[in-house]
Protein backbone atom coordinates (compact mmCIF):
# COMPACT_ATOMS: atom_id res chain seq x y z
CA UNK A 1 0.00 0.00 0.00
CA UNK A 2 0.98 3.50 -0.38
CA UNK A 3 3.22 4.88 2.36
CA UNK A 4 3.96 -2.06 2.16
CA UNK A 5 2.65 -3.53 -0.31
CA UNK A 6 3.73 -3.70 -2.06
CA UNK A 7 5.84 -4.36 1.81
CA UNK A 8 9.24 -4.23 4.87
CA UNK A 9 12.71 -5.66 5.97
CA UNK A 10 14.44 -7.59 8.16
CA UNK A 11 15.69 -8.86 12.15
CA UNK A 12 14.03 -7.18 14.88
CA UNK A 13 13.56 -7.50 18.22
CA UNK A 14 9.66 -5.88 18.21
CA UNK A 15 6.78 -8.35 18.57
CA UNK A 16 4.07 -7.70 15.62
CA UNK A 17 0.29 -7.96 15.75
CA UNK A 18 -0.76 -10.53 13.28
CA UNK A 19 -4.75 -9.71 12.44
CA UNK A 20 -7.14 -12.11 10.83
CA UNK A 21 -6.85 -12.91 7.42
CA UNK A 22 -10.21 -11.12 6.91
CA UNK A 23 -9.37 -7.82 8.67
CA UNK A 24 -8.50 -4.46 6.76
CA UNK A 25 -5.18 -2.69 6.66
CA UNK A 26 -4.89 -0.02 8.24
CA UNK A 27 -5.72 3.56 7.38
CA UNK A 28 -3.90 6.34 6.64
CA UNK A 29 -3.92 9.65 7.83
CA UNK A 30 -3.08 11.43 4.32
CA UNK A 31 -5.54 9.05 2.46
CA UNK A 32 -8.74 9.07 4.69
CA UNK A 33 -11.22 8.37 0.97
CA UNK A 34 -8.89 5.42 0.24
CA UNK A 35 -8.51 3.00 3.34
CA UNK A 36 -5.65 0.92 2.73
CA UNK A 37 -3.39 3.04 0.53
CA UNK A 38 0.43 2.71 0.64
CA UNK A 39 0.71 0.24 3.48
CA UNK A 40 1.94 -3.31 3.62
CA UNK A 41 -0.30 -4.79 6.24
CA UNK A 42 1.54 -7.60 8.92
CA UNK A 43 1.13 -10.30 7.60
CA UNK A 44 -2.08 -12.34 8.34
CA UNK A 45 -1.47 -15.52 7.57
CA UNK A 46 -3.02 -15.17 3.63
CA UNK A 47 -3.49 -18.21 1.84
CA UNK A 48 -4.17 -17.53 -2.24
CA UNK A 49 -7.16 -19.58 -3.31
CA UNK A 50 -7.52 -20.80 -6.88
CA UNK A 51 -10.07 -18.88 -8.81
CA UNK A 52 -10.51 -18.63 -12.43
CA UNK A 53 -7.66 -18.85 -15.79
CA UNK A 54 -4.68 -19.41 -13.54
CA UNK A 55 -5.33 -16.53 -11.07
CA UNK A 56 -5.95 -16.74 -7.40
CA UNK A 57 -8.61 -15.35 -5.00
CA UNK A 58 -7.86 -12.14 -3.73
CA UNK A 59 -7.36 -11.82 0.12
CA UNK A 60 -8.65 -7.91 0.92
CA UNK A 61 -10.56 -4.97 -0.81
CA UNK A 62 -13.72 -5.36 -3.21
CA UNK A 63 -13.96 -5.80 -6.67
CA UNK A 64 -11.54 -4.81 -9.49
CA UNK A 65 -9.16 -2.18 -9.55
CA UNK A 66 -10.98 1.27 -10.81
CA UNK A 67 -8.62 3.91 -12.39
CA UNK A 68 -9.92 7.47 -10.84
CA UNK A 69 -7.73 9.78 -13.39
CA UNK A 70 -4.23 9.67 -11.16
CA UNK A 71 -1.10 9.39 -13.45
CA UNK A 72 1.24 5.96 -13.14
CA UNK A 73 4.59 5.63 -13.97
CA UNK A 74 4.69 4.41 -17.21
CA UNK A 75 8.40 3.56 -17.20
CA UNK A 76 9.87 3.50 -13.70
CA UNK A 77 13.59 4.36 -11.96
CA UNK A 78 14.44 3.13 -8.46
CA UNK A 79 17.08 4.33 -6.49
CA UNK A 80 18.12 2.48 -3.08
CA UNK A 81 19.00 4.31 0.06
CA UNK A 82 20.35 2.29 3.32
CA UNK A 83 20.06 4.70 5.83
CA UNK A 84 22.92 3.59 8.49
CA UNK A 85 22.85 6.78 11.01
CA UNK A 86 26.22 7.66 12.34
CA UNK A 87 24.65 7.95 15.61
CA UNK A 88 23.39 4.71 15.73
CA UNK A 89 24.99 1.79 16.67
CA UNK A 90 22.87 -1.37 15.12
CA UNK A 91 24.69 -2.33 11.47
CA UNK A 92 22.58 -3.99 8.31
CA UNK A 93 23.93 -7.41 8.53
CA UNK A 94 26.25 -8.71 5.83
CA UNK A 95 24.85 -9.46 2.60
CA UNK A 96 21.26 -7.33 3.02
CA UNK A 97 21.99 -4.45 0.93
CA UNK A 98 24.25 -6.69 -1.95
CA UNK A 99 20.76 -8.58 -2.47
CA UNK A 100 18.51 -5.66 -2.54
CA UNK A 101 20.58 -4.57 -5.15
CA UNK A 102 20.65 -7.78 -6.98
CA UNK A 103 16.83 -7.76 -6.56
CA UNK A 104 16.48 -4.21 -8.36
CA UNK A 105 18.65 -5.07 -10.98
CA UNK A 106 17.02 -8.26 -11.98
CA UNK A 107 14.05 -6.26 -11.98
CA UNK A 108 15.45 -3.94 -14.68
CA UNK A 109 17.06 -6.81 -16.72
CA UNK A 110 13.68 -8.69 -16.85
CA UNK A 111 12.24 -5.41 -18.43
CA UNK A 112 9.41 -6.30 -21.52
CA UNK A 113 9.40 -10.24 -20.16
CA UNK A 114 5.63 -11.78 -19.21
CA UNK A 115 7.26 -14.24 -16.66
CA UNK A 116 6.92 -12.15 -13.66
CA UNK A 117 4.47 -10.28 -11.45
CA UNK A 118 5.92 -6.86 -12.94
CA UNK A 119 4.01 -7.72 -16.37
CA UNK A 120 0.86 -7.75 -14.65
CA UNK A 121 1.23 -3.77 -14.37
CA UNK A 122 1.17 -3.40 -18.10
CA UNK A 123 -2.63 -3.66 -18.35
CA UNK A 124 -3.02 -0.39 -16.42
CA UNK A 125 -2.98 3.11 -18.16
CA UNK A 126 -0.18 2.63 -20.82
CA UNK A 127 2.33 1.03 -18.02
CA UNK A 128 5.02 -0.70 -19.56
CA UNK A 129 7.42 -3.27 -18.41
CA UNK A 130 10.76 -0.85 -18.58
CA UNK A 131 12.41 -0.25 -15.33
CA UNK A 132 15.82 0.60 -14.56
CA UNK A 133 18.17 1.06 -11.47
CA UNK A 134 20.12 3.83 -11.21
CA UNK A 135 22.15 2.43 -8.06
CA UNK A 136 22.46 2.27 -4.13
CA UNK A 137 24.19 4.95 -1.62
CA UNK A 138 24.61 5.09 2.10
CA UNK A 139 23.04 7.39 4.06
CA UNK A 140 24.87 8.21 7.08
CA UNK A 141 23.03 11.78 8.35
CA UNK A 142 22.66 11.05 12.23
CA UNK A 143 18.98 10.06 13.19
CA UNK A 144 16.86 13.23 14.04
CA UNK A 145 14.79 13.22 17.79
CA UNK A 146 12.47 11.28 17.39
CA UNK A 147 9.20 12.39 15.97
CA UNK A 148 6.60 10.00 17.01
CA UNK A 149 6.24 7.12 19.66
CA UNK A 150 5.43 3.72 18.77
CA UNK A 151 5.64 0.33 21.21
CA UNK A 152 8.37 -1.21 19.11
CA UNK A 153 11.69 0.51 19.11
CA UNK A 154 13.37 3.37 21.43
CA UNK A 155 13.35 6.10 18.48
CA UNK A 156 10.87 7.07 16.10
CA UNK A 157 10.70 8.66 12.68
CA UNK A 158 8.05 10.06 11.41
CA UNK A 159 6.61 10.16 7.93
CA UNK A 160 7.78 14.08 7.56
CA UNK A 161 11.09 13.31 8.94
CA UNK A 162 11.80 10.61 6.44
CA UNK A 163 10.39 13.33 3.83
CA UNK A 164 12.65 15.55 4.84
CA UNK A 165 15.88 13.39 4.47
CA UNK A 166 14.88 11.74 1.71
CA UNK A 167 14.70 15.54 0.33
CA UNK A 168 17.86 16.50 1.39
CA UNK A 169 19.39 13.64 0.22
CA UNK A 170 18.56 13.33 -2.89
CA UNK A 171 18.99 17.34 -3.68
CA UNK A 172 22.44 17.46 -2.05
CA UNK A 173 23.49 14.15 -4.25
CA UNK A 174 21.97 16.01 -7.53
CA UNK A 175 19.42 12.92 -7.80
CA UNK A 176 15.90 13.43 -9.63
CA UNK A 177 12.50 14.26 -8.24
CA UNK A 178 10.39 13.14 -10.59
CA UNK A 179 7.06 11.04 -11.30
CA UNK A 180 8.85 8.37 -12.66
CA UNK A 181 11.93 7.77 -10.60
CA UNK A 182 11.45 6.50 -6.43
CA UNK A 183 13.58 6.40 -3.43
CA UNK A 184 13.62 3.16 -1.67
CA UNK A 185 14.61 3.75 2.14
CA UNK A 186 15.75 0.96 4.24
CA UNK A 187 16.09 1.43 7.91
CA UNK A 188 18.99 -0.10 9.74
CA UNK A 189 17.80 -2.81 11.95
CA UNK A 190 15.99 -1.10 15.56
CA UNK A 191 14.39 2.08 14.07
CA UNK A 192 11.20 2.72 14.03
CA UNK A 193 8.80 4.98 12.33
CA UNK A 194 4.78 6.05 12.50
CA UNK A 195 2.74 7.42 9.90
CA UNK A 196 0.21 9.31 11.82
CA UNK A 197 -3.02 7.53 12.34
CA UNK A 198 -2.38 4.25 10.05
CA UNK A 199 -0.14 3.00 12.61
CA UNK A 200 3.74 2.02 13.03
CA UNK A 201 6.44 -0.21 11.51
CA UNK A 202 6.33 -3.76 13.09
CA UNK A 203 2.49 -3.36 14.52
CA UNK A 204 0.56 -1.33 11.91
CA UNK A 205 2.44 -1.90 8.67
CA UNK A 206 5.53 -3.75 7.17
CA UNK A 207 6.53 -1.32 4.80
CA UNK A 208 4.56 2.01 2.49
CA UNK A 209 5.03 4.37 -0.19
CA UNK A 210 4.32 7.81 -0.21
CA UNK A 211 5.07 11.25 -2.27
CA UNK A 212 6.01 14.97 -1.33
CA UNK A 213 5.47 16.86 -4.01
CA UNK A 214 7.25 15.28 -7.28
CA UNK A 215 9.52 13.27 -5.00
CA UNK A 216 8.54 9.82 -4.46
CA UNK A 217 9.69 7.09 -1.85
CA UNK A 218 9.13 4.01 0.10
CA UNK A 219 9.92 3.47 3.67
CA UNK A 220 11.29 -0.07 4.53
CA UNK A 221 11.53 -0.76 7.66
CA UNK A 222 14.26 -3.50 8.99
CA UNK A 223 11.53 -6.34 9.37
CA UNK A 224 13.93 -9.82 8.38
CA UNK A 225 12.65 -12.29 11.33
CA UNK A 226 10.28 -9.97 12.33
CA UNK A 227 6.80 -11.86 13.15
CA UNK A 228 3.94 -10.05 10.80
CA UNK A 229 6.77 -9.10 8.03
CA UNK A 230 8.19 -11.69 7.68
CA UNK A 231 6.62 -14.77 5.75
CA UNK A 232 9.44 -17.44 6.12
CA UNK A 233 10.33 -17.73 3.00
CA UNK A 234 14.02 -17.02 2.20
CA UNK A 235 14.94 -18.97 -1.08
CA UNK A 236 18.65 -17.06 -1.22
CA UNK A 237 19.20 -17.60 2.71
CA UNK A 238 19.79 -14.68 3.34
CA UNK A 239 19.12 -11.20 5.39
CA UNK A 240 16.94 -9.62 2.62
CA UNK A 241 14.49 -12.25 1.21
CA UNK A 242 11.67 -10.69 3.08
CA UNK A 243 12.36 -7.00 2.55
CA UNK A 244 12.45 -8.21 -1.30
CA UNK A 245 8.80 -9.54 -0.74
CA UNK A 246 7.74 -6.13 0.74
CA UNK A 247 10.01 -3.99 -1.78
CA UNK A 248 8.03 -5.67 -4.97
CA UNK A 249 4.73 -4.84 -3.31
CA UNK A 250 5.88 -1.55 -2.73
CA UNK A 251 7.18 -1.05 -6.05
CA UNK A 252 4.43 -1.87 -7.96
CA UNK A 253 1.70 -0.01 -6.12
CA UNK A 254 3.80 2.86 -6.67
CA UNK A 255 3.64 1.87 -10.64
CA UNK A 256 -0.05 1.96 -10.61
CA UNK A 257 -0.77 4.50 -8.30
CA UNK A 258 2.05 6.78 -7.20
CA UNK A 259 0.15 9.77 -6.03
CA UNK A 260 -2.67 7.81 -4.38
CA UNK A 261 -5.39 8.67 -7.40
CA UNK A 262 -4.79 6.28 -9.91
CA UNK A 263 -5.66 2.58 -9.34
CA UNK A 264 -7.41 1.39 -6.51
CA UNK A 265 -10.83 -0.12 -5.83
CA UNK A 266 -13.79 1.12 -3.94
CA UNK A 267 -12.34 0.13 -0.60
CA UNK A 268 -9.40 1.77 -1.46
CA UNK A 269 -7.32 -1.11 -1.86
CA UNK A 270 -4.12 -1.19 -4.20
CA UNK A 271 -2.95 -3.86 -6.51
CA UNK A 272 -0.52 -5.22 -4.03
CA UNK A 273 -3.04 -5.07 -1.03
CA UNK A 274 -5.33 -6.92 -3.16
CA UNK A 275 -3.14 -9.73 -2.89
CA UNK A 276 -0.98 -9.54 0.15
CA UNK A 277 0.75 -12.51 1.66
CA UNK A 278 -0.44 -14.42 -1.06
CA UNK A 279 2.00 -16.80 -2.68
CA UNK A 280 0.49 -18.95 -5.62
CA UNK A 281 2.22 -21.79 -6.55
CA UNK A 282 6.20 -22.77 -5.87
CA UNK A 283 8.20 -23.12 -8.39
CA UNK A 284 10.85 -25.03 -6.64
CA UNK A 285 12.74 -24.85 -3.42
CA UNK A 286 11.92 -26.67 -0.34
CA UNK A 287 10.96 -25.66 3.07
CA UNK A 288 12.28 -22.02 3.63
CA UNK A 289 14.16 -22.05 0.47
CA UNK A 290 10.69 -21.95 -1.67
CA UNK A 291 10.38 -19.72 -4.46
CA UNK A 292 7.60 -18.52 -6.86
CA UNK A 293 9.62 -16.16 -9.53
CA UNK A 294 12.68 -16.77 -11.43
CA UNK A 295 13.98 -13.04 -12.46
CA UNK A 296 17.15 -12.80 -14.62
CA UNK A 297 18.55 -16.33 -13.37
CA UNK A 298 17.64 -15.52 -9.50
CA UNK A 299 14.63 -16.92 -7.51
CA UNK A 300 12.58 -14.74 -4.89
CA UNK A 301 9.42 -15.58 -3.02
CA UNK A 302 7.11 -12.25 -3.97
CA UNK A 303 3.27 -12.09 -3.19
CA UNK A 304 1.02 -11.95 -6.25
CA UNK A 305 -0.20 -8.76 -7.92
CA UNK A 306 -3.92 -8.16 -8.83
CA UNK A 307 -5.15 -8.54 -12.28
CA UNK A 308 -7.92 -6.95 -13.71
CA UNK A 309 -8.26 -9.10 -16.60
CA UNK A 310 -7.54 -12.79 -14.64
CA UNK A 311 -10.06 -11.07 -12.14
CA UNK A 312 -7.43 -12.13 -9.23
CA UNK A 313 -4.06 -12.45 -8.34
CA UNK A 314 -1.54 -13.51 -10.69
CA UNK A 315 2.52 -14.69 -10.41
CA UNK A 316 2.95 -13.44 -13.85
CA UNK A 317 1.47 -11.72 -16.78
CA UNK A 318 0.91 -14.45 -18.50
Amino acid sequence: MRRLIGLAAIVGTAILAVGAASAAPPSSDTFTPQPGHGIVPTWAASIAMPWANGAYRATYGSGSLRYHGGPTMTTNTTYAIYWQPSNWSQQFPSGYSTLVDQYFGDVAADSGKTSNVYYTETQYSGIQYKSTFAGSAVDTDPLPASGCSDSASSVCVSDAQLATEVSHFTSSHGLPQNSTTEYFVYFAPGVGSCLGSAGCAFVNYCAYHNSSGSLIYANMPYVENVSGCDAGHHPNSQLGDATINVTSHEHNESITDEFGNAWYDVQGYEDGDKCAWSWGAWLGGSGSTVYNQSINGHHYALQLEYSNRDRGCVETGL
